[in-house]
């Protein structure tokens, strides 16, 4: 037998042991011989039942998606599925860890599943923007319903093994060695005797399905799909379940994943799949610092923020303020998100204790000294971080991490006024720091590779995703936001109203458009930083020196009215921005929406090729992954690097060439690297450069 698969045999009960790691993807090296032990077990009548197991930290956690796009190699998973369902004595899925996507197909070709305590189980294809192309739609109504297997595959979400368990997923669920009380349940049921029914023909719930309630679930669901083709597509899988016998829901299930495999959208969230992966990959193998006390410098939005994050990854946290009455409001603020968890069910009351008794408030800096990491939140003021980090410099202990929350200063100047910058690096992280899971880490030129390797490691323990970047003004996400917003003020003046230009980013696909997204961020933040550089916006900033900064005072770009959040447009706005037109002697004209995208996304891209150039970013990837993470570029279209290669490298440097011609702005200079991909469709010659410092 194959080393990834192999047969043991207790007392008359074969163990099938699958031992694929990392994970126990389907590969075809353990299709095959999978395969061939269920077809000699079915066969040999010394066995009396079979326990599908599997070796390591986990069940099988899906298929092999570097496989997706390929020739199918057989067996397929369908093919070992029907096999399994085919064979007359009992069989059993054994399962810990997670049983994912193809895993928990295989599991449902079983007749019985059991799991251990902390098992997960669950179809998360659709975040690949795909459907369970092994049967899952067909199978897993059979066993919970239709509504709860609608639920569960729409949303790609896992459930835990007590769930699966009450839904009717899992028939038994164990505490101690699963695989002694695998073969005990098995044998106790060969001993009864069969005969064993497979799931397929299980019926007795979906002839209860009440279609009406379904669609109108499935209605819900379109609705927050927002242009992804993989939710509608689990949806119509899952119904044919009901509605059609089980070949032709299962033949209609392989069209249906066929032709989302082949799709550009699921092409792109593939890409993102292994991008996040890619991105926390560092070069070498450093020893990590020890990280047991996490200290935070500042207790308003963001500095709670990024303290509630370590908290909740089971870190104990000292936040720090300039007074009594700050520290108060901050631990009052961050008591009362936990409570709205609470309320939303998201949060146990035990579970909100835990987290807020991770938290130690203090007023003194010497209360940071048995802190290994200090993040620094305070006010975007070089002159204040560098006091800080000069404060730090005296307290901190020997190796603790010093960190900033910067999202545009110089990190090489903060580290240079410590005598430690080897131990100084930025962790921007993105508001509110404990929802949004981007987290840029930016890598100074003294940082220390251990120092780097620590936060990298650090972020995905608190459920991060995250990038390492170099320094530059903005780093990757918001040096690229200032060059997609470079335009605005001149589109506006020039005839686009703000609805228009937010009509066309959320028809693109972005969650809201960049006037919307002004105001809910408070438009004051980016007119400080304008006027820190010496910039000015005039419609921007008028709106501000007239107070109006956006949902906060209810009025902004758009007017928020009773404290709404729903933006009306403004008579006032629009008489401001043809008054302005009018003074600098611009007419205004019908502007289309390839126009606002050519100006706005276009130039976006450029500033990520010479981010690439560089070496600011690592990978094109890294720069979709901060985009799609922090931004909410859309996901079905991979990042705006990857959206460049869809939308065409040709193309875009042509326009870019065009409005640089008509209007001599250097954002519209195309790139050289840009230009290179246009003419070989890939990044790569960026890629090779690395972090720079």
């Amino acid at each position: 037998m194959s080393s990834s698969v192999s047969v043991a045999n207790e007392g008359g009960i074969a163990i099938v042991t699958i031992d694929n790691p990392p994970v126990n993807a389907l590969s075809f090296h353990v299709r095959e011989p999978l395969m061939q032990a269920l077809i000699a077990l079915r066969d040999d009548a010394s066995v009396a039942a079979i326990v599908i197991a599997c070796a390591g930290r986990t069940f099988v956690a899906g298929a092999d998606i570097t496989e997706f796009g390929k020739p199918v190699r057989q067996p397929d998973l369908r093919a070992i599925v029907a096999t399994l369902e085919a064979i007359a004595k009992p069989t059993v899925a054994a399962i810990h860890g997670t049983a994912f996507g193809g895993g928990l197909e295989l599991a449902l070709g079983c007749h019985f599943r059991v799991a251990d305590q902390g098992a997960k189980l669950g179809l998360p294809e659709v975040k690949l923007g795909l459907l369970p192309g092994g049967g899952g739609t067909v199978r897993l109504p059979r066993l919970v319903g239709a509504a709860k297997a609608l639920k569960m595959i729409v949303s790609g979400t896992p459930i835990g093994a007590d769930e699966a368990h009450g839904a009717g997923l899992v028939d038994a669920v164990f505490a101690g060695d699963l695989s002694t009380r695998a073969v005990n349940f098995v044998r106790e049921i060969a001993r009864k005797g069969g005969p064993f029914t497979p799931v397929r023909d299980r019926d007795e719930l979906l002839r209860g399905t009440d279609l009406a309630a379904f669609d109108a679930e499935a209605a819900d669901l379109a609705g927050k799909a927002r242009g992804l083709e993989a939710p509608m597509a689990c949806v119509q899988a899952v119904r044919n379940a009901v509605t059609l016998p089980f070949d032709e829901a299962l033949a209609a299930e392989r069209a249906l994943f066929a032709k989302l495999v082949a799709s550009d959208q699921s092409r792109a969230q593939r890409h993102l799949f292994f991008a996040e992966r890619e991105a926390a990959k560092l070069p070498g193998n450093v020893v990590k610092r020890r990280i047991a006390r996490v200290g935070v410098i500042g207790a308003g939005t963001m500095g709670g923020g990024i303290a509630m994050a370590f908290a909740n990854g089971g870190f104990p946290v000292t936040l720090l303020e300039t007074s009594q009455e700050a520290l108060r409001r901050g631990l009052a603020t961050i008591e009362k998100n936990y409570a709205v968890s609470v309320a939303r069910r998201s949060l146990s009351e035990d579970a909100k204790r835990q987290r807020l008794g991770q938290f130690k408030g203090s007023i003194d800096h010497a209360d940071l000294a048995d802190c290994d990491l200090i993040i620094e939140a305070a006010f975007e003021d070089m002159a204040v971080k560098k006091e800080i980090f000069g404060k730090l410099d005296a307290v901190a202990k020997p190796g603790a991490i010093l960190a900033t929350n910067t999202s545009y200063l110089d990190i090489d100047e903060i580290a240079a006024s410590t005598s430690r910058p080897q131990d100084v690096l930025g962790l921007h992280f993105f508001s509110p720091a404990n929802v949004m899971k981007l987290l840029e880490i930016v890598r100074a030129q003294k940082t220390a590779p251990d120092a780097l390797a620590t936060v990298v490691d650090l972020a995905r323990r608190i459920g991060k995703v995250a990038v390492v970047v170099g320094v530059c003004h903005g780093f990757v996400g918001n040096r690229m936001l200032a060059a997609r917003g470079s335009e605005l003020e001149a589109l506006l003046l020039e005839g686009a109203a703000p609805t228009q230009i937010d009509k066309a980013f959320t028809d693109f696909g972005w969650p809201m458009g960049p006037f919307q997204m002004g105001d809910l961020a408070g438009l004051d933040i980016g007119w400080r930083n304008r006027k820190a550089r010496g910039l000015t916006a005039v419609i921007a900033d008028t709106l501000c020196e007239q107070g109006r900064f956006g949902q906060k005072t209810g009025r902004g770009f758009y007017l928020y009215e009773n404290g709404s959040r729903t933006p009306v447009p403004d008579p006032e706005v629009e008489a401001l921005i043809r008054d302005k037109a009018a003074e600098k002697g611009i007419a205004p004209r019908t502007i289309s929406a390839d126009e606002l995208i050519e100006r706005t996304l276009y130039p976006l891209v450029n500033e990520g090729a010479k981010i690439l150039e560089e070496g600011i970013a690592a990978r094109a990837s890294d720069i979709d992954v901060v985009w799609v993470n922090g931004y909410g570029f859309p996901v079905g279209k991979g990042g705006p690097m990857f959206w460049a290669g869809l939308e065409g490298g040709a193309r875009i440097v042509e326009r870019l060439e065009y409005w640089h011609e008509r209007t001599g702005k250097d954002v519209f200079k195309p790139a050289p690297l840009l230009k290179r991909m246009a003419e070989t469709g890939s990044w790569e010659a960026g890629s090779t450069a690395g972090i720079r410092g």
